[in-house]
């Protein structure tokens, strides 16, 4: 019982540690989902958080090598901020019912499992100091992890179909985190200086979600000129 009692901590702490750093992987979930037809919406999280995790098991373990990476978090950032954007000009296609029902779910698994990626590649850091390399810490803590992380992003998914100014405000989430992970890049904090790059972090992330914003509601005016005109 004493040895057990330390693992049992252990997978308490990785699970702890992945519901606090994944808020905004649930918001790219429920953001992902929210057009999918009802009985397609619950599948699709699922499969989207569970690819999510696999993804973050894989990252855990090559992590501390990629972050070091210059450039990486640079590449990251203008992925996350297309994402962003896209999540954006989808809900506008949505809408309009361009988007076929059986394109829906495996296009929201991948857009899960992309920014998911992208995103985790600070957050896995945590939960592998936690693990301290043993596969089945890892591996049960983040499974264990899937039905709450769903849970949230089920939440979140009832304030973006309640209240459509969340899906902006999602977005703008989204662009925070990108704008903060490009001025995080080794490769800039060489050249700025550590204390610098750290002072611009909440001013990046600022100006990351007020560019998705700004090109989202741009682009989403632009295709409702369109359909505009073709009506």
């Amino acid at each position: 019982m004493d040895e057990l009692a330390p693992q049992l901590l252990k997978i308490v702490q990785i699970i702890w540690i992945n519901i606090v750093l994944s808020g905004d992987n649930a918001v790219v979930i429920a953001l992902a989902c929210r057009g999918l037809p009802g009985r397609r919406r619950a599948m699709g999280m699922v499969l989207g958080a569970g690819v999510a995790v696999i993804l973050r098991i894989i990252f855990t373990v090559l992590v501390a090598a990629l972050l070091s990476t210059p450039f990486l978090k640079i590449a990251g950032s203008l992925l996350l901020f297309w994402i962003a954007v896209k999540l954006l000009v989808e809900d506008q296609d949505d809408q309009e019912g361009k988007i076929g029902e059986t394109d829906r779910l495996w296009h929201a698994v991948r857009t899960i499992a992309i920014a998911d990626a992208v995103m985790s590649l600070d957050n896995v850091l945590a939960i592998a100091a936690v693990a301290q390399g043993s596969w089945f810490l890892l591996v049960l803590g983040l499974a264990i992890s899937i039905p709450l992380i769903v849970a949230g992003a089920a939440l979140i998914m009832a304030l973006l179909s309640r209240f459509p100014v969340f899906v902006w405000l999602g977005a703008g989430l989204l662009g925070w985190v990108a704008g903060q992970m490009l001025i995080t890049d080794p490769w800039l904090d060489e050249r700025l200086g550590t204390s610098f790059a750290h002072r611009l972090e909440l001013p990046a992330a600022t100006l990351g979600a007020a560019i998705v914003i700004g090109l989202g509601y741009v682009l989403r005016r632009r295709a409702q000129s369109a359909a505009a005109e073709r009506v």
